[in-house]
Parts: C-alpha cells; structure tokens; sequence
C-alpha cells in the first residue's frame, strides 16, 4: 500500500515531455538544391534527386556519384516570467549552449540502358536537437544547477531508386526508403514532495521503418520542367531504455525497458523550373507535410512499477493535437561562365506545432529561411558551398500550456558538396 501512495504522488510531479517540431525535418539536402532554397523537385538534375525527386535520375546519361555534408547550429533562448507585486519576477534566462548536429547524402547514379537507371541514396532526412545550460535552467531542476537538459533525433535513410524515361520529355521514378531512427533526450525527472527529488530522466531509443518516394519529372521543352514527388508516412518502431537516476533510493528499479512508435509524416509536393536563358535558371515548389498523422504518441515502459508511475499520471500518453503544414520555396542560379554559377533562394516553413504542446528540448517555429551558395564545374568534378541561415519567429506561449514562456531560435547551416559525373 505505501508503494502505491508514492507512485500515486511521484505520478504527479514526473515530467516526461517530449514534442517533434518541423525541425525534426532537415529543410535541404545536396548544397545546390539548398542553396536555391530547397526549390528543386521540378529540375531534380543531380545526384540529390534519390532525395527530392527519384524521377530526375531518369535524365542521366552517364554515371555520377555525390557526397554532401551539413552543419546544423542552432541557437536559441527560453524565458519564463511570472507576475509579482512589484512586477514581473525573472525565473528562467536561458540560451542553448552551441552545439553541431551533423547531416549529409550520399548518392551513386548508375544507368542500365538508354531509358532505365538505378541508383542508391543513403541520406539524413531528419536531425536536430537542443543542449541547454544546466545552471541557466535551475528553477526548471529544483534548484540543481548540474541536470542535463539536451535532445537528439535523427533520421538515415537508405533508398534503392529506380527511374524509367518514358520519353525524351518524360521520366518516373521511385525509391524504397529504409529509415533507421535514433532519439535521445535528457531533462529533469520531477520531486515527490516531501520524499524524494527524482533527478535526471534520461532516455535512448532507436528503430527501424519502411517507407517510399514516387517521383514524376515532365520537360515540355527547353524552357520548362514541371515535378511531382510523393513521400509515404514511415511508422519506426522506437526500444529502448528510459532512467529515473533516484528511483533506485525508494526500492524501485531506475531503470526500465520502453517501446514508442513514432510515425514520420507524409510528404507531397510539385515543382517549377524555368530557364529563360541558358545561364538562368530559376525554381519554386509548394511541399506539404501532413504533420497531423502526430496526434498522440504512445509509450509502453516495460517495467511494472515505471507502468503504473507512467499510466496513472497519464505520461504514457503524449498528446500533439498537430496541423499540416506546407512550405513555399523560390530559387534562383545564374551561370557566371561555365564552371562557374552564384546561387540564392528563400523558403517559408510554418510551425506545425500548437503552443499547449511545445517545449524547450525541440521547440518548433515559423521559420523564414534565407539561401546562398556558389557552384564550380570543371569536367566532370563539382563542388558547390552553401549556407543556411533560419529566423524563428518569436513564440510566446501562455500559462496553461505544457511549457509556458517566450522562445527564439535562429540557426545557421553551411554545407558542401563534392560530386563527379563519368
């Protein structure tokens, strides 16, 4: 009967939140593709199209391989305040320490005859995290200056493509995605008051999951290409362990077992590519990610006694209650001469995440997204640079909600790639 009154108690003050934000999404893969801000569906012409559109590998004539690697550096802050008699007392002043959360894309385009090709990709889709100053988040910790706030989740991708040219006009494509996840988070556990202050909660899982990208690219002539591509929704199957470090001091075991699936939206959207000029060429998509498919996300915890802690305060359970959302994205290359080309780009990507559900360790935003790079061919070789820089729209979150307080992120994304047709 005691154990039962404390887990009745600790169910209330254990914290176990977890949100997924459009930052779960990396926004562009392939240093071109990003640089002309992620506007690339409808011209899919190098070895980043297993990503955006396995259509466009329909078009290669000879053999290519590609390799891009990303930077991501967030930077961000969580305010708290509360009301007082003498004005507004300051709980919580906290910034992201920096940190890198690397990405990339491998891709490997071989032709089989003159209408069919095959191709293998190997790409991060999703990545991102936050790492908070544990002492700037102390009122958050009961005090304790030393818990580690801090999450990373992340995607790999493997996907086998195939691409047909239907004509000299027309080619479709398809990849199966094979998509290995990883998660980690680490926060404050919550206190039984009176009994026991709980300390760090810490989790590890990863998973395994299937889904598969459909890809149309249609050239009516030399001025214009139009594409489609469509992305299913991939359920990855999450196990794992999650710890309570100060279980353990009232006879529990701090450790237990846990399983969670996490379903990866779907993703469809269309494309535009005009070139007035043959040193001109300028894109722009619309992608919508049916972000509502996270509603609720349950956790199974394998331990008997992390069962009842988790189910009777409700934890098992986290309610999204998430809308779609969909991007707009322009972009632009000119040629300077022909090894050399000057990219730039602009993208909106809308938050799909309400403020009852957010929180610090991935917060989500509107973001407005700015794009540049520059490109040099010689040959066959190419290596194009790119930069990233996101502004996050302020949120302020209101009482009531599950972490209340004013939120900024901006981040900064440079990025290279390194590719060879022969």
């Amino acid at each position: 009967m005691a154990s039962r009154k404390i887990l009745a108690a600790a169910a209330l003050f254990v914290l176990v939140p977890l949100a997924f934000g459009n930052g779960l999404n990396l926004n562009s893969l392939g240093s071109r593709a990003g640089s002309m801000g992620g506007a690339f569906v409808g011209l899919a012409n190098d070895f980043s199209a297993v990503y955006w559109n396995p259509a466009g590998l329909g078009f290669f004539a000879s053999r290519a391989f590609g390799f891009y690697g990303t930077d991501i550096i967030p930077s961000g802050s969580y305010k708290l305040t509360m009301a007082a008699p003498i004005g507004a007392l300051n709980l919580v002043d906290a910034r992201t320490a920096t940190k890198n959360y690397l990405g990339g894309l491998f891709g490997y385009v071989h032709p089989i005859s003159d209408n069919l090709v095959a191709a293998i990709g190997v790409f991060t889709p999703s990545g991102l995290g936050a790492n908070w100053n544990s002492a700037e988040l102390a009122n958050l910790s009961n005090g304790s200056t030393t818990i580690d706030w801090s999450s990373k989740v992340g995607l790999i991708t493997i996907a086998p493509s195939l691409a047909f040219k239907i004509s000299d006009q027309l080619a479709i494509g398809a990849s199966l995605n094979i998509n290995y996840g990883m998660f980690d988070i680490a926060m404050y556990g919550g206190a039984i008051p009176g009994l026991l202050d709980l300390g760090q909660y810490t989790e590890s899982e990863t998973g395994w999951g299937l889904g598969a990208t459909l890809g149309v690219l249609y050239k009516p002539s030399k001025m214009f290409s139009l594409g489609a591509a469509f992305r299913t929704a991939s359920k990855v199957g999450f196990s794992g362990q999650a710890e309570i470090m100060n279980l353990q001091y009232i006879g529990f075991s701090s450790t237990s077992d846990m399983t969670r699936d996490v379903t990866w939206p779907s993703w469809i959207t269309g494309g535009i590519a005009f070139m007035p000029t043959d040193q001109l060429t300028i894109t722009a998509d619309v992608q919508h990610t049916s972000w509502s498919v996270i509603d609720q996300i349950k956790t199974t915890y394998k331990d008997t006694i992390w069962n009842l802690l988790m189910t009777s305060s409700g934890k098992d359970i986290m309610v999204m209650t998430w809308k779609n959302a969909t991007q707009l994205r322009f972009g632009a290359e000119y040629k300077v001469s022909a090894s050399l080309a000057v990219r730039a780009g602009y993208y909106f990507d809308p938050s799909p995440a309400p403020d009852q559900t957010l929180n610090i360790l991935l917060p989500s935003y509107d973001f407005n997204g700015l794009t540049f790079g520059i490109g040099y061919q010689s040959g066959g070789l190419g290596l194009d640079f790119g930069l990233e820089y996101l502004m996050g729209k302020e949120r302020h979150v209101p009482a009531g909600a599950e972490m209340p307080g004013v939120y900024n992120m901006k981040i900064v994304v440079p990025n290279i790639s390194v590719s060879y047709r022969f």
